[in-house]
């Protein structure tokens, strides 16, 4: 039998879960920055024959939804993070009252994953004799250092991510000829939005293809959307 290459093998033992924290935060504000900051750029422009309110509206709009994702972020997490603390400390105060309970739980756990019942009972004996608390929190909350959520790396991440994805329309509406701004954004925005796509998947480990017909479709849906809202009010984009 031959031996695996050391590049397949590298392959085969490369996984991503644990930029999925970060990676979520990242794409939801970089996506959100691109479309909310390039659709605000198209109503403006569609109304305005003057570039100048076309750049403070979507500079303002760039600025207020990158402060308003990083603080609808770290709240968010913020309230998982409490409701994680929350059962640990009712997990610690479970296994001070009722450890034999616990620990019967814990071995009910592990005979559920597929180990006998004798040795379930002999894994959940030794891993809390290790450390109890660890054991219930990662097998019984499922609860890991890899999904613990982390408030400040997630609004860091998506204000961050916003800023950078709402800069690109700004930096059109700036440059583009202004007859044909709208164009100019919409067509941006679904080439910002291809590129954001092969991004995270590239960093993610996953198909490129499907994260960019995912990611331009429902950018195009949006971005239709909102025109359709600038047609009803007889507002041609």
């Amino acid at each position: 039998m031959t031996e695996p290459s050391k590049d397949l093998d590298d392959y085969l033992h490369q996984h991503y879960i644990h930029r999925s924290n970060w990676l979520r935060a990242a794409v939801l504000g970089a996506n959100d920055g691109i479309l909310s900051t390039a659709s605000l750029a198209i109503g403006v422009a569609a109304a305005s024959d003057l570039r100048e309110p076309i750049l403070i509206a979507t500079l303002a709009g760039l600025v207020a939804g990158a402060l308003s994702m990083a603080a609808g972020e770290y709240v968010s997490v913020s309230s998982q993070t409490d409701v994680e603390n929350a059962d640990i400390e009712r997990e610690k105060i479970e296994l001070e009252k009722m450890p034999e309970v616990e620990l019967q739980r814990l071995a009910d756990i592990y005979e559920h994953r597929g180990l006998s019942k004798e040795t379930a009972l002999i894994v959940a004996k030794e891993l809390t004799k290790k450390d109890a608390l660890a054991a219930h929190v990662r097998d019984e909350l499922g609860i890991t250092e890899i999904s613990q959520a982390k408030p400040i790396q997630a609004a860091m991440a998506s204000g961050a991510a916003f800023t950078i994805g709402g800069a690109l329309p700004f930096l059109v509406t700036l440059f583009f000829p202004l007859d044909h701004v709208e164009y100019g954004l919409y067509g941006s925005a679904l080439f910002f939005l291809i590129v954001l796509g092969a991004l995270a998947a590239k960093t993610g480990g996953f198909s490129v293809s499907k994260a960019i017909l995912r990611i331009t479709f429902w950018g195009t849906v949006a971005m239709g959307l909102t025109a359709l809202v600038g047609y009803m009010f007889n507002v041609s984009v």
